[in-house]
């Protein structure tokens, strides 16, 4: 979390196995619990093209498991007097990338324990 070019928070947490989706929407949902302790105003940058316009509601939300997320999302959202979503191009968010590498390899080396979250799970996708 920045404002500006500060850094307000950084974090990093192992998730487990899950698609690409599943984890764009579990760091936003983790994001946005931390954000809401301490402030009322924000703007997300994700590069998830699929995540960003499935929050603006440009496209729908079609798999369960990510409705489910989507409901999270919602919540969230709503304790938020100005929020805020925009797409950025994957190389513009090495930050993430490199915090999102370190979980896994301390996960793998038994220093960091896999988080879970609670919503509904899609057993297949076809």
């Amino acid at each position: 979390m920045k404002s500006g070019e500060k850094i307000l928070f950084e974090g990093k947490e192992y998730i487990g196995h899950k698609t690409n989706n599943e984890a764009e929407y579990i760091a936003l949902i983790l994001g946005l619990e931390k954000a809401a302790v301490s402030t009322k105003q924000i703007q997300v940058i994700s590069d998830s093209e699929l995540l960003v316009n499935q929050v603006k509601g440009t496209y729908k939300v079609k798999q369960i498991h990510l409705k489910s997320l989507m409901e999270k999302v919602r919540q969230l959202e709503a304790r938020f007097d100005y929020f805020e979503i925009s797409h950025s191009l994957r190389g513009n968010n090495k930050e993430a990338d490199r915090l999102a590498n370190e979980a896994i390899d301390e996960f793998e080396k038994g220093e960091r324990q896999e988080i879970k979250i609670d919503y509904q799970k899609q057993d297949s996708l076809f």
